[in-house]
C-alpha cells in the first residue's frame, strides 16, 4: 500500500516556508523601520546556516538514491533541487524587499549608495579613507594557469574581477579585511558599502591588464561535521578533539556561491568548475550578501532615531519576588515561573549567586549548552566552589556553532574549581536543569530548576522561554538521579516525574497522546514548539484528530503535518507566531482543564531531540503556576497579529483581524508583566504605545 503523504510536508521546504515568513516581517507596516532591517537580516543569517547544515547534509549523501524523505517520498537529490528552486524565488523576493527598506531608509536621511553615486568630495574622503585603512591590509591574487584558486574562507566577502591582457584573460580576486566595518560614512547619514568601495579600486591594485566584469562574491561551505565519524583516541583529551573538529569545518567543502555584481557567463562558469560547484548552487543578488552593516546602523541611531526602533523595555521582576530575601527561602516557601523576556533573569541569577554563598548549600548540578559573554552563570557557579560548594558542571561541547564558546567556558569552570563533564559520543545534553542540595539540621533539602531556554542572560532579553524553580522533593530526586545517570555514562535510569529523551520521553509522550485517542471528543493535547518532524508523533496526531480529539499547536518553525484536511487533520490547527521576541518555549498539555496533565520541556518534536539527545519535561504541579501557563497559552492562541495558519493547501496565511479586534500576544505579554511587577519595581513602557495610530490606519 502506497503511503498517504497527503498530509506531510517535507522539512527542508517547511524550514524554507518559516524563513519567508520571518523575511515577511520586513514588509509589515506597524514594524519600526530599523526592526524590519533586522528581520531582512536575520532571514539571511537563516539561510546561511540552512546550507551549511541542512543543504550540506544532503549533499553529503546525495547520491544515496535509496534514503527516501518519509514525509514527501523524495530522494536526497531531489530534494535539493526543490530546495535550490526555492530559495532562488525567495532570493529575488529579498532583493525586492531590501530595495524598498533601502528607499525607506532614504526618506528617512539614510543613504546607502554605490560607489558611483558618490560625488567628487565623499569619493575623495573614501579615497584617503582606502588608502590609509584598507589598501594596506589586502592580498590581492592573480587566478590563472599558473596560479590555482585559493581556498574562499566560509561567508567571507571576496571582490572578483576579470582581467584582460595582450596574453588573455585572468582572474584577480580580493578578501574583503574582516576586521574592518562593512560600512563607510562618507558624509552625514551617508555610507558606501567597503566591499564596493574595493571593488571600484581594484585598477588600483591589479597592474596586469584592464579590467571588465567585477563583482563581489561569497562562498558557504559545508558546515555539517559528523563528530561521531572521527575515532577519539580513549588517551586524547575530548576538549582538544573539539577543536580539531571546529577546524574542520572551516575547510569543507563548498556548497553555495552567491554574486553581487556583474560577471560574464564564461567567468561564472569558470568559477563553479573550480569551487566544483553547479549553476543551480550559484545564486546573484542585487543586495549585500551579508548582514554585518545592520549592527552599525543599529548602534549609530539607536539613542538618535528612537522612532526607527522599539521602545526599549525593561523586562520586570514577578509579584512574587521579594526584594531583599534571600531567593532560596523564597523558592522553599513557594515554586516561582519565570516568563523570559516579559519578567527578569535576574531572579534565577541571584538564585545561583545565593547557593553559591549560602552556608546551608553543599552542592550545585548544572547542564550548559550555550552561553552569554561574559557570562554571570559561570561566575557565580565559579564563585561557589571557590568558597567551597561542590559544583558539578555539565557542558555540551557539541552545540552546534558555539563548540568554540563552550570549549573556552569548559576552561574557564576547571580552572575556577569546577568538577566539568561533556556530554555523549552520539547524543547531545540538550536539557536545561539544575540542582542545589543543602543540608540544614541533619536533614537534605533541594531547590531543582528547569527551563525551556539556555542559561544564557543575553538570549533572556530575546527569546521567549520559561524558567521553573521549585523545592518540590520529588522532581528534585528525579533531578538528582538525571545527575547520577549523567555521571555514570547512563542514558537510562528510573524517573517519577521528569520525563528524560533519549529513552523515556517519547514513550511517554505517546503513552499520553492514546490517552486522549481514547477519550474521543472529549480528548484535548496543545504543544508550543520549535519544530514537528517526529514521524511517530505526527502519525499519532492525525490518529488522534480521526478520533475527534481537538489539538492545537503553535509551532514557530519546522512543521511537516498539515492541518486542516479533511477526515485526517480536520481538528488539528497550527499557529506560528513571529515578532519582536523569538517564540523558544516549549509546552505540552494533555487533556482538558481540570484532568490536565501540563509540562515545560526543553525539546521539540523532532526526532533528533526525542531520539538522539538527552532532553528533559518537567510536569507543572503547582496550581498558580499551571494558571500562570494556561495564560500564555490563551494569549498565543488568540494572538491575530504575529500568527499565521497553516491550512490545508499546506501554505501559511496571515491571520488578519478587522482593528478592533486585534490581538498580539507579545504585546499583551508585556503589559501583564508590567502590571503584575513589585510595586517597588520601575516599570518599562510597552513598545506597542506608540504603534496603535498605525494599527487604526
Amino acid at each position: 500500500m502506497a503511503k498517504d503523504y497527503s498530509y506531510l510536508k517535507n522539512r527542508e521546504l517547511s524550514w524554507l516556508q518559516f524563513n519567508e515568513r520571518v523575511l515577511d516581517e520586513a514588509t509589515l507596516p506597524y514594524i519600526p523601520l530599523m526592526e524590519k532591517l533586522k528581520f531582512w537580516g536575520i532571514y539571511l543569517s537563516n539561510l546561511d546556516e540552512f546550507f551549511m547544515i541542512r543543504v550540506g547534509s544532503l549533499n553529503d549523501m546525495k547520491d544515496d538514491e535509496e534514503h527516501i524523505d518519509s514525509k514527501s517520498g523524495m530522494t536526497n537529490k531531489e530534494q535539493l533541487n526543490a530546495i535550490y528552486e526555492a530559495v532562488g524565488k525567495l532570493n529575488d523576493k529579498k532583493d525586492v524587499i531590501y530595495k524598498n527598506l533601502k528607499n525607506d531608509l532614504e526618506y528617512n536621511d539614510i543613504h546607502l549608495l554605490r560607489y558611483e553615486a558618490l560625488n567628487k568630495e565623499q569619493k575623495k574622503i573614501v579615497g584617503n579613507y582606502f588608502d590609509m585603512q584598507i589598501k594596506p591590509v589586502l592580498s590581492c591574487i592573480i587566478i590563472d594557469s599558473y596560479h590555482p584558486m585559493p581556498h574562499l574562507i566560509n561567508k567571507r566577502l571576496y571582490v572578483i574581477v576579470e582581467l584582460k591582457n595582450k596574453n588573455g584573460t585572468s582572474l584577480g580576486i580580493v578578501g574583503v579585511p574582516r576586521r574592518s566595518k562593512q560600512l563607510i560614512e562618507v558624509s552625514e547619514n551617508t555610507f558606501v558599502f567597503i566591499e564596493d568601495v574595493i571593488a571600484n579600486k581594484c585598477k588600483d591594485l591589479f597592474n596586469v591588464g584592464e579590467i571588465d566584469d567585477k563583482a563581489i562574491i561569497s562562498v558557504t561551505r559545508n558546515g555539517d561535521v559528523d563528530i561521531t565519524s572521527e575515532i577519539l583516541d580513549q588517551m586524547e583529551d575530548y576538549r582538544d578533539y573539539m577543536k580539531k573538529m571546529v577546524d574542520k569545518r572551516k575547510r569543507l567543502e563548498p556548497i553555495r556561491l552567491e554574486i553581487q555584481g556583474k560577471l560574464s557567463d564564461k567567468v561564472k562558469e569558470q568559477l563553479l568548475k573550480l569551487l566544483g560547484l553547479k549553476k543551480s548552487q550559484c545564486y546573484e543578488s542585487k543586495a549585500p550578501l551579508t548582514m554585518d552593516f545592520i549592527s552599525t546602523l543599529a548602534k549609530k541611531y539607536e539613542k538618535v532615531r528612537p522612532e526607527l526602533f522599539y521602545q526599549p523595555y525593561s523586562a520586570p521582576y514577578p509579584r512574587e519576588y521579594i526584594s531583599g530575601e534571600s531567593m532560596i527561602n523564597q523558592i522553599m516557601k513557594k515554586d516561582m515561573l519565570l516568563h523570559y523576556p516579559y519578567e527578569s533573569v535576574n531572579p534565577f541569577l541571584r538564585l545561583l549567586k545565593d547557593a553559591a554563598n549560602d552556608e546551608r548549600v553543599e552542592s550545585i548540578k548544572i547542564t550548559l549548552y550555550r552561553l552569554a559573554n561574559p557570562s554571570k552563570v559561570v561566575e557565580y557557579l565559579c564563585q561557589a566552589a571557590d568558597n567551597g560548594k561542590s559544583v558539578t558542571v555539565l557542558i555540551e561541547l557539541k552545540a552546534r556553532f558555539d563548540e568554540q564558546n563552550n570549549i573556552d567556558w569548559a576552561q574557564v569552570l576547571e580552572e575556577g574549581g569546577c568538577n566539568v563533564m561533556y556530554g555523549f559520543d552520539e547524543y547531545k545534553v540538550h536539557s536545561k536543569i539544575c540542582l542545589i542540595t543543602m543540608r540544614s539540621n541533619h536533614h537534605y533539602h533541594y531547590i531543582m530548576q528547569v527551563a525551556t531556554g539556555n542559561y544564557n542572560e543575553k538570549t533572556a532579553k530575546a527569546y521567549t522561554d520559561l524558567c521553573l524553580m521549585t523545592a518540590n522533593e520529588a522532581l528534585a530526586l528525579d533531578a538528582q538521579a538525571f545527575f547520577i545517570n549523567m555521571a555514570q555514562g547512563s542514558l537510562g535510569g528510573e524517573y517519577h516525574q521528569l520525563l528524560v529523551a533519549p529513552f523515556h520521553l517519547k514513550s511517554e509522550i505517546i503513552r499520553m497522546i492514546d490517552d486522549e485517542i481514547a477519550k474521543g471528543k472529549d480528548g484535548y493535547i496543545f504543544m508550543k514548539l520549535n519544530s514537528l518532524s517526529d514521524s511517530e508523533i505526527i502519525e499519532k496526531f492525525v490518529e488522534a484528530s480521526k478520533a475527534g480529539v481537538k489539538i492545537d499547536l503553535v509551532i514557530r518553525g519546522i512543521c511537516c503535518l498539515v492541518a486542516g484536511i479533511k477526515g485526517k487533520t480536520e481538528n488539528i490547527t497550527v499557529h506560528s507566531i513571529l515578532g519582536r521576541f523569538l517564540e523558544h518555549s516549549r509546552i505540552y498539555v494533555f487533556g482538558k482543564k481540570g484532568q490536565d496533565k501540563m509540562y515545560i520541556s526543553s525539546a521539540d518534536m523532532m526526532r533528533r531531540n526525542t531520539e538522539n539527545r538527552v532532553e528533559v519535561a518537567a510536569p507543572i504541579l503547582d496550581a498558580d503556576i499551571k494558571r500562570k501557563i494556561y495564560t500564555i497559552i490563551e494569549y498565543n492562541l488568540r494572538d491575530n497579529v504575529g500568527a499565521s495558519e497553516l491550512t490545508g493547501d499546506g501554505e501559511y496565511h496571515h491571520i488578519i483581524a478587522d482593528v478592533a479586534s486585534r490581538f498580539n500576544a507579545q504585546d499583551a505579554f508585556m503589559d501583564l508583566a508590567i502590571a503584575n511587577a513589585p510595586k517597588d519595581r520601575p516599570k518599562a513602557k510597552n513598545i506597542w504605545d506608540s504603534l496603535k495610530g498605525i494599527f487604526a490606519k
